[in-house]
């Protein structure tokens, strides 16, 4: 039986399997894109409060410049990883630079919510060209197995550096300059990105694309965009009455989607990919490892910021040891999937994960600085080996010409088991929270502020006497910690699950050692690269 993911090469016989000259120069622009967009996703948290101050959005507004970035985001990565692989990854890559660059400037001068809401939902449009072209170009750039495990290592490493530096940058911005500044640090990365990306980075697409299918283009955006609504709604207001409208549509929308792909000659997204045991196990393995993680990622900043009353630039320096774990291990994986097994470093990574989450079900408002560093470091550490594997695997197990399209199956994984995880993990904080005893004596409106969020009971503590206020605040720590605790606990078994179902469906899949080879024009049934117990061996066969 021939591997569905070998099929159709035929196209692909006359590039150029050689070294590309600049390979790594094209590289070090490209993770510029990926600094940035980790960046741009966490830096916006801490300039909420300024932004409001200036634009007076309504609470609604509010969550809309914070969601729409997200939705717009998760709803197109498939569409334009699909689109990269037709019109050319490098051309969608630069005008999605251009873009972001533009509508930065438009939201760094937004002067009124609605404004700022479009701006962020334009700037989730260009994102989701971002991400999954880098991958895919690095897909083609590196055509030597160890070199591009190198190069995918790079590529997350910087990745969680941006999400990691973002609140440390963001502190240091709105500690000096207005809460536009967060969004006007793109701009000299953009055009950087851009003069250099136009001249060092080579094109590559599909040679034979077919066309791109817009019908699915608006399944796809419609579903995504309805589930994950759904579930991050549901998470933060319980259940009103779109929730469950918006998910059986998305639902639907979906199913149609799959159903649609089926049927079409040149598919959005080709299904057959999932057939392949290495490819869906990698994507699966993303997905709840995000899940998990996110309880943590989503309520660490509260946690140092208002329980342990840190400054934002004090609290981001405490979460770096994450991104310096994960620098290391990213940088490292590909060696050491090589000499051990894919399934032992993947399975061994989330186990360890699993265990961080687990010490940190002790967690409480006197944990000390060195604590909580150790654990962040283990669960970079962790991390930074899973991830970083998985997208060689997801890459290695595709042909080039859908490098786009598999990159963004990755990235779409990523963007629903972080909607996922903050849905239960969220719930389950903001049920345990809102459920404290409030102190004999506190006024009801200050009880009822501080019911509705730990921001609420600080900014309620401040306007009541100094003790009656301390007890206010000191009995809503604990509730919120013993909420993060238990999510935490929950995040550890997702992840101790993760590391089983990995260690299963990633049995027997390897790390190519050399360049893949050049198929013949009529073996359209070549083996795929990374998939089988030699370089480009055709076991692991699902």
């Amino acid at each position: 039986m021939s591997d569905p993911i070998a099929e159709g090469r035929a196209g692909s016989a006359h590039v150029d399997d050689q070294p590309r000259p600049g390979r790594w120069l094209a590289l070090s622009v490209l993770v510029l894109a990926v600094l940035l967009v980790g960046v741009d996703a966490t830096v916006l948290g801490l300039a909420t409060p300024f932004l409001s101050e200036d634009l007076k959005p309504s609470g609604t507004q509010l969550l809309w410049i914070g969601d729409i970035y997200s939705f717009v985001i998760a709803g197109l990565l498939v569409s334009m990883g699909s689109l990269g692989d037709r019109i050319g990854r490098k051309k969608l890559l630069l005008i999605g630079s251009v873009a972001f660059g533009a509508l930065s400037v438009l939201a760094a001068y937004a002067t009124s919510p609605s404004m700022m809401i479009i701006a962020r939902g334009l700037q989730g449009v260009a994102g989701a060209t971002l991400m999954p072209s880098t991958l895919a170009l690095i897909r083609n750039l590196f055509h030597d197995p160890k070199e591009r495990s190198l190069a995918i290592g790079i590529w997350g490493a910087m990745a969680s550096a941006g999400t990691a530096v973002g609140p440390v940058l963001g502190g240091f911005l709105l500690g000096h300059f207005w809460w536009g500044s967060v969004f006007l640090i793109n701009l000299p990365v953009m055009a950087l990105l851009v003069v250099v990306g136009a001249k060092v980075i080579p094109e590559s697409r599909n040679p034979d694309p077919g066309p791109w299918d817009v019908p699915s283009v608006v399944l796809s955006l419609v579903g995504i965009v309805g589930v994950v609504y759904a579930i991050k709604e549901a998470a933060v207001h319980g259940f009103r009455w779109d929730i469950g409208p918006a998910a059986v549509v998305g639902v639907l929308a979906l199913l149609l989607f799959v159903r649609r792909q089926h049927t079409l000659a040149s598919p959005l997204l080709n299904m057959r990919l999932f057939q392949h045991r290495g490819f869906s196990g990698a994507v699966l393995a993303d997905l709840l490892t995000i899940l998990g993680l996110s309880g943590l990622v989503f309520f660490l900043s509260q946690f140092l910021q208002m329980v342990q009353m840190r400054s934002p630039f004090n609290a981001g320096l405490v979460e770096l040891p994450a991104a310096v774990g994960a620098v290391g291990a990213g940088l490292a994986a590909g060696w050491v999937a090589r000499r051990l097994s894919v399934r032992l470093v993947v399975a061994g990574g989330l186990a360890v994960v699993g265990l961080s989450l687990a010490g940190c079900t002790a967690l409480h408002a006197d944990t000390g600085t060195l604590a909580l560093c150790v654990i962040l470091f283990v669960v970079g550490v962790g991390a930074g080996f899973a991830f970083t594997v998985t997208a060689d695997v997801i890459l290695s197990s595709v042909p080039k010409e859908e490098a786009g399209s598999a990159s963004a199956v990755s990235e779409t994984a990523y963007e629903l088991g972080a909607a996922l995880g903050i849905a239960l993990l969220g719930s389950i904080v903001t049920s345990m929270y809102q459920g404290f005893t409030v102190p004999a004596g506190v006024p009801e409106h200050a009880a009822e502020a501080a019911r509705s969020s730990l921001g609420g009971a600080v900014d309620a503590a401040a306007h009541l006497p100094a003790e009656q206020g301390a007890a206010l605040l000191k009995a809503a720590q604990d509730s919120f910690v013993n909420g993060v605790d238990t999510a935490a606990g929950l995040g550890a078994v997702v992840l101790l699950g993760a590391a089983v179902a990995a260690w299963f469906l990633l049995r027997g899949q390897t790390l190519a050692d050399s360049a893949e080879p050049q198929p013949a024009p009529e073996a359209e049934t070549a083996p795929v690269a990374g998939s089988g117990s030699t370089a480009g061996g055709p076991t692991g066969h699902p």
